[in-house]
């Protein structure tokens, strides 16, 4: 029954993509939300900005070692970088802490910053972030010093326990010009007492026909965002006797974008989940550009004007509108790259919150509780997964395998196993079968089974035993094992191709080892992904390397 409603849902977002398409086109989508109109006088500030001649629609491209460079990536991290974007030290005492009011925005939108400081005055950098010679981002505009002040507590919603910092008043806003140029920004504020924090920010260019796509996991970092004590995964207050541990009664069934983020200094895990890849496609000059969650949800068809989707690590949280821009997109060629496990594994949808349209992130994790339950299509209704009921539509089917589990905390990492050291991924590396690159597995793990829906052409690359001991995980036991695999698979009529990296420590482990590190997968797992983007830069994978079906062989029998 559960294959079944899958392929009915399936069918379902096909043909209403279908249509989409064929009354909209590519420049159906709707304006940016943060788009500033003409006669809009709020006032920029632009003290410090550092222009750029550099135009990243030039068009100017070749195929590299790495996959397909851009000449525009390749001038930008040329120019002088900085470490200043690091955030060193935090102070004893005093804070800072700040959202915008859009989780990314296009050259001509204004962005408003809220922010609550016991600092008696502050500054905002916008950094680039990006390789230019290793020091990893340049400063491209700084505010004027600005008056802090603290801003009001940020109320809870009973019945949801929805944190929400709309009650902030706007600190100060800025005019994205033509000087930020398409990539992923930390701003970073500097109170007077040394206090620090970030704000992400994604510059998109709706005109990009890039190669490649990053798309940032704003909906996964808002969803494990505790600030004011309350995500999708913890709360606050006793839960009554026989409500089960998970998920806890007590979390919050919507979260709001309108609240900074409590972890990552502001930055939630930019850093280790997606920053790593950044920097490695800009370091090789490849021609990406960049967009979020809520960007593709707002702007579905937008990925038809590329080659290749990268979702990074541990990107778990989509949206139906997400899902169907980008299954419509892997139909019509375009190659996907999962590089995380546990993808496309939460169901969330958007609505407006008291400071614009999409700023707030509805998961129920049970229908019973969400409101549209019985009274909208299944396929919004939230429940615990995308493969629950009533939505019935596992995510195996588009990533390949499904997610399994995850380690224990405190459990160290595990080695990846190489299964099929002859497939094309493999190319360079040196790597035979059964090879091991240390440390590479934590946190969650996808694997391939047929107790779901899964592509018939399923090329297993990788097959990793994870002890039983150390694991939590209902997708099946093999001895004292189970495995975390790494698949590819190329569809039949688009030739569009999938990879799924399996775990969620494939983008941090390309960050470079230390000089006396020991057993440092950085140089195979770049090299590996460097084979991904070339072979994907190319357009869709199957014509020029079609998946090999192996699934049927690899052992122990069923695993």
């Amino acid at each position: 029954r559960r294959a079944a409603l899958a392929a009915g849902a399936a069918l379902i977002i096909v043909v209403t993509a279908a249509v989409a398409l064929s009354t909209s086109g590519l420049g159906g989508s709707k304006p940016s939300r943060t788009s500033a109109g003409a006669g809009n006088s709020t006032p920029s500030t632009s003290a410090g900005r550092t222009g750029s001649a550099i135009d990243p629609g030039s068009g100017r491209t070749s195929l590299g070692s790495y996959g397909e460079e851009a000449s525009w990536v390749v001038a930008e991290n040329k120019l002088p970088g900085t470490t200043a974007w690091h955030i060193w030290w935090t102070p004893k005492t005093g804070y800072i802490e700040a959202f915008a009011n859009t989780t990314y925005a296009a050259v001509g939108d204004q962005v408003k910053l809220y922010v609550s400081s016991t600092a008696r005055t502050y500054r905002v950098q916008a950094f680039r972030m990006g390789y230019y010679g290793g020091d990893g981002g340049r400063l491209v505009w700084t505010s004027p010093t600005e008056t802090g002040h603290v801003q009001p507590a940020c109320p809870v919603t009973p019945g949801i326990n929805m944190v929400s910092c709309a009650n902030w008043a706007a600190s100060l806003s800025l005019r994205v010009t033509s000087a930020w140029l398409p990539g992923d920004y930390l701003l970073k504020l500097t109170g007077s007492g040394r206090e620090q924090s970030y704000v992400q920010l994604t510059i998109w260019q709706p005109s990009s026909h890039a190669t490649y796509v990053i798309m940032n996991r704003s909906f996964t970092e808002e969803g494990w965002n505790a600030f004011g004590g309350y995500s999708y995964y913890q709360g606050e207050g006793p839960c009554p006797a026989g409500s089960g541990s998970y998920p806890v009664c007590d979390r919050a069934r919507v979260v709001s974008f309108d609240r900074p983020y409590d972890s990552g200094n502001g930055a939630s895990d930019f850093l280790s989940n997606e920053y790593p890849l950044v920097r490695f496609c800009e370091q090789h000059g490849l021609d990406v550009t960049y967009a979020t969650d809520v960007t593709i949800s707002e702007h579905p068809t937008w990925l038809l004007q590329h080659k290749v989707l990268l979702s990074l690590a541990h990107d778990e949280s989509w949206s139906l509108s997400e899902r169907v821009a980008a299954q419509t997109a892997e139909k019509h060629g375009v190659n996907v790259v999962f590089f995380g496990a546990a993808s496309v594994l939460r169901h969330v949808r958007l609505q407006s919150s008291p400071l614009g349209p999409d700023r707030e992130v509805v998961d129920y994790r049970d229908p019973t509780e969400d409101p549209l339950n019985g009274n909208a299509s299944p396929l919004e209704v939230t429940a615990n997964t995308w493969g629950s009921p009533p939505t019935d539509w596992p995510e195996s089917g588009f990533v390949g395998e499904m997610y399994a589990g995850y380690l224990q905390p405190g459990t160290p990492s595990f080695p990846f196993v190489v299964y099929d050291a002859s497939a094309w991924i493999y190319k360079g590396t040196g790597l035979h079968d059964g090879s091991r690159l240390p440390g590479l597995i934590e946190s969650d793990f996808d694997h391939a089974t047929q107790s779901y829906p899964m592509p018939s052409d399923l090329q297993v690359l990788g097959h990793s035993p994870l002890p039983l001991s150390d694991v939590q995980t209902d997708l099946g036991q093999w001895g004292n094992d189970t495995y975390s695999d790494m698949t590819y698979y190329t569809d039949a009529a688009s030739k569009a191709g999938v990879v799924d990296t399996g775990d969620n420590n494939w983008v941090n482990a390309l960050t470079p080892c230390s000089a006396n590190s020991k057993n440092c997968p950085a140089g195979a797992v770049a090299r590996i992904t460097g084979n991904v983007l070339w072979l994907f830069g190319q357009g869709p994978a199957g014509r020029i390397t079609p998946s090999v079906p192996n699934w049927q062989s690899v052992t122990p029998a069923g695993s």
